[in-house]
């Protein structure tokens, strides 16, 4: 069931965006030649500690996981693009680092996610990253009112394609609000007209996700860690997005 959100609570989910978009900055920060992953994990788990907020993570068991998740964010490198378990693994210089983290406060969540190129950048991995983010825009830009769900996935396929990516439909975006994920299923593939109507009230984290070469995932020994099945490079761009008569809200930005 796809529950609408009133104005005032928006804005309780805004405040828990922007605690989630600065979170991501820092850590964005912190993420150099030599760190190692689980220092990253407790610096997320601490803000997280600091803030009064709830990990939307920690001791999360769905059926496609190895449950309970342990950790308070998504840490994932290189050819690793969704849900990977931080471990005891330093970064090297050209590394991929995805963070993608989801929280509560006050009984309202948000999610979001982002990749950072560590030390030095090869212009194959920005264009990779830089695509994600281009189709995480053209989303956001048709999620208006009277537009449908299929609108949104078709822009990001329209992206990757463009960029020669190929598209897995298997995990994408989301509903979210109370809880980390309600309805609708926001695929990354679609045709446009189809699907849900979008309606003023509607909260939604967007995230496309490429790989370079391929469109199929393995699972990590760990029971978490979703990998491309080539072993080639990958990134994530997430947002949590209103849709309100005014247009799209990003409700993830730093303040």
């Amino acid at each position: 069931m796809v529950e609408l959100k009133t104005p005032a609570e928006i804005e309780k989910m805004r405040v828990t965006g922007q605690f989630v978009a600065e979170t991501l900055a820092a850590l964005r920060e912190r993420a150099r030649v030599g760190v190692n992953l689980l220092e990253l994990e407790r610096f997320v788990r601490e803000r997280i500690r600091e803030r009064g907020a709830v990990s939307c993570y920690w001791d999360y068991a769905p059926s496609f996981g190895r449950g309970p998740f342990r950790n308070t964010v998504c840490l994932s490198v290189n050819d690793a693009v969704l849900h990977g378990l931080p471990f005891d693994y330093t970064l090297r210089d050209g590394d991929m680092l995805t963070a993608d983290l989801a929280v509560g406060i006050d009984g309202w969540v948000a999610d979001a996610a982002t990749t950072v190129i560590v030390g030095t950048p090869a212009e194959p991995d920005v264009r990779l990253a830089t695509a994600t983010e281009e189709a995480l825009a053209a989303a956001i830009a048709v999620a208006v009112p009277g537009n449908r769900i299929g609108d949104l996935s078709a822009a990001i396929s329209a992206v990757a394609r463009a960029h020669g990516y190929p598209v897995n439909t298997e995990f994408g975006g989301h509903g979210l609000g109370r809880t980390m994920h309600e309805d609708p299923h926001v695929a990354n593939d679609g045709r446009p007209g189809r699907g849900l109507r979008l309606r003023p009230g509607l909260t939604i984290a967007i995230e496309p996700w490429f790989a370079a070469t391929t469109d199929k995932i393995v699972v990590d020994p760990d029971g978490w860690t979703l990998r491309s099945a080539d072993g080639s490079r990958t990134a994530h761009s997430e947002h949590t997005i209103a849709v309100t008569a005014d247009g799209p809200q990003i409700l993830t930005l730093a303040a």
